[in-house]
């Protein structure tokens, strides 16, 4: 198990942790919450050995293997299958070694060498990887291109299939959704969801805490307090803490009252000075309890904008894409006041095409595209953040804006976003993602936008300023378009989604649910799109087609779902001898007896849950081929 036992952390001058104090068991899965710069990540670096404590102990079992996610890329001619496998730093020298055994012609050190390349998974790694990779949006084509090829965030999703790949103990993720799209936030989901070992997951992303971790650890006023559940568990705890910490800061308040009113009628009579001398003494020791109103350092809203025309904007049989590539066809759809949309499909399909559209990146190539007088569009997408001047502040941008307004109100307006003080005077460029985020938000919101394009906007916002962003939207009067891995922001403000898939945007009967099994249901390896057709196939053929691969796949999803439940058992099984294992009094000559039972029941059980490892793999290896051929038979 992990334990922090009087812990205390300082970053430079500041005091991260002070005497804090934590135990997680064997194979828990522990989300780590709390505000930007409170030592999260710095708590990672000290479980990976990058940093010591400054006071106190940071314990963890000498055999664990620790696997996080690399922060750089090197640009290398390695494709990015080999990549991820490199990461797999035992499984790399066990292949050298064999190699060098196989020149030597040593045939005793070769049969050692492949029984632990069979133990390391060495024969299946490739076949993992693939399938990690297709996981986190891959294409079959890509997983074989050189790593130089890619681009910042695809470089990111390598470093963190490496991290998945890796046989680990103790898996670190620091933010691992950033970089991902829904689908690919849905496959991680279910993936760690089924990860044997000890995961610690820092997340801004409420829904995908939820569905993962069981265990909460809130990094606040420099101490480590924990509570079991999920997020939304974990909200509704400390809530109630709160309300409870208050109501005994209201009581303490009236009992100081009393005190004082006592000391103030009784201090100048002698026969009453000793009696009052004492309460000042009580007085003076009585604990100095905050009130416990918790205040978000976020807070904004969306103005009415000058103008609200209808339609904002209209298109009938428009056409879009980059040169003569048409990606999306045939688009029909009308943009109102009110309207609040989420677009839904797979990487790749043509969400961020779409909005660029609508933001007038990205002409339209045919059909008719009209927008009203009176347009002010408000887009946010991640690339704006490289558009901010790196030697201006936060103030100055907003200045260039408005030339006439005051720099007391631009300085209050400033203060919703979290740049109060001097931060609103700072330039851009040692500011952090979030930082940097929040302030190009700032920019749109001041211009009083009425249509709001979204793409992507909760990258790099810690939990409170989504909170503040998610209110802001409550209220915006315009119309709003936007793309999110964030079921949370998604469910909470939009009123219908629009499926982009096959070239097509239609609008989406369901919810984020029903997606989610429209995903599982229409899964290709590597998350490639069928391409759009004109002529349709006939669908008395495709309903066939369907039929039969039912019927072809049902056996594997009932041996993959009976796998999963199997492995399900054996870990809660490890995890329960693990348990029991923390008891000293089990070492003791008389629970001998016990204690190898215990041992022979989990060399049992990890040797079960390997096998189950890998035919859960090989199943859906092959579920993914008949998925691919489903795929060619309907498109042929």
């Amino acid at each position: 198990m992990i334990q922090f036992t009087h812990l205390s952390l300082m970053r430079g001058s500041k005091e991260l942790l002070t005497d804090a104090n934590a135990t997680i068991y064997p194979g828990h899965k522990v989300g780590l919450v709390g505000a930007n710069g409170c030592g999260k990540s710095s708590l990672f670096a000290m479980l990976k050995g990058q940093l010591q404590p400054d006071q106190g102990d940071c314990e963890l079992p000498r055999h664990w293997q620790i696997a996080a996610v690399a922060q750089e890329t090197p640009a290398s001619d390695r494709t990015a299958l080999d990549y991820v496998i490199d990461g797999d730093h035992r499984l790399r020298r066990i292949q050298a070694e064999l190699t060098d055994a196989e020149q030597a012609h040593d045939g005793e050190r070769i049969a050692a060498l492949h029984l632990q390349l069979e133990q390391a998974g060495g024969y299946q790694v490739e076949s993992r990887a693939a399938i990690i990779l297709a996981g986190l949006g891959f294409s079959q084509q890509q997983i074989g291109l050189p790593v130089r090829t890619f681009s910042g965030g695809w470089r990111m999703r390598l470093n963190l299939a490496q991290a998945l790949l890796c046989h680990s103990d103790l898996l670190l993720l620091d933010e691992p959704t950033n970089h991902l799209d829904l689908d690919a936030v849905i496959w991680l989901e279910r993936f760690l969801q089924r990860y044997p070992g000890t995961l610690m997951l820092i997340s801004h992303d409420k829904a995908f805490l939820d569905a993962v971790v069981e265990e909460i650890i809130h990094v606040e006023q420099q101490q480590l307090n924990c509570y079991r559940g999920n997020y939304s568990a974990f909200e509704g705890q400390r809530a109630e803490k709160l309300r409870q910490k208050d109501l005994q800061y209201q009581k303490q308040q009236l009992q100081r009252a009393h005190l004082q009113s006592f000391i103030d009628r009784f201090k100048a009579k002698a026969s009453k000075a000793k009696q009052a001398q004492s309460r000042v003494k009580q007085l003076e020791k009585m604990e100095q309890l905050a009130p416990a109103h918790y205040q978000s350092g976020f807070s904004f809203e969306f103005l009415p904008p000058p103008k609200l025309p209808n339609p904002l904007v209209s298109m009938d049989q428009v056409q879009v894409g980059y040169g003569d590539k048409v990606i999306l066809q045939k688009l029909q759809l009308n943009l109102v006041p009110g309207s609040r949309i989420g677009l839904l499909g797979r990487n790749g399909a043509g969400k961020s095409t779409l909005i660029k559209l609508l933001a007038g990146e990205n002409p339209p190539l045919h059909g008719e595209y009209l927008t009203s007088a009176g347009l002010q569009i408000g887009y946010f997408a991640q690339h704006q953040l490289e558009y901010l001047d790196a030697k201006a502040s936060a103030l100055l941008h907003l200045q260039r804006l408005d030339k006439l307004a005051t720099e007391q109100s631009l300085r209050d307006f400033l203060g919703g976003f979290g740049f109060r003080g001097d931060e609103a005077l700072s330039p851009v460029a040692p500011m952090s993602g979030g930082e940097k985020a929040r302030l190009v938000l700032a920019l749109l919101v001041y211009q009083k936008p009425n249509l709001l394009l979204l793409d992507e906007p909760t990258n790099h916002l810690d939990l409170d300023m989504r909170h503040a962003l998610n209110m802001a939207i409550q209220g915006f009067e315009g119309a709003m378009v936007l793309v999110s891995h964030d079921r949370f922001l998604l469910n909470s403000v939009c009123d219908e989604f629009y499926l982009v898939d096959s070239g097509q945007v239609q609008p989406f009967a369901g919810d984020l649910d029903d997606y989610k099994n429209w995903l599982s249901n229409t899964e290709t390896p590597g998350g490639e799109t069928p391409k759009a057709q004109d002529n349709k196939p006939d669908r008395k053929a495709v309903k066939r087609l369907e039929a039969e691969f039912r019927q072809r796949t049902q056996p594997l999803r009932k041996a993959i779902e009976a796998q999963e439940k199997r492995m399900d058992k054996l870990n809660a099984s490890l995890a329960d001898i693990e348990r029991q294992m923390l008891d000293t009094s089990l070492y003791e000559e008389q629970h001998k007896a016990r204690l190898k039972e215990l041992l022979e029941q989990q060399v049992n059980n990890k040797q079960e849950l390997e096998e189950l490892e890998m035919q859960w793999l090989d199943n859906q290896e092959q579920l993914e081929n008949l998925q691919l051929e489903f795929t060619g038979n309907v498109a042929g």
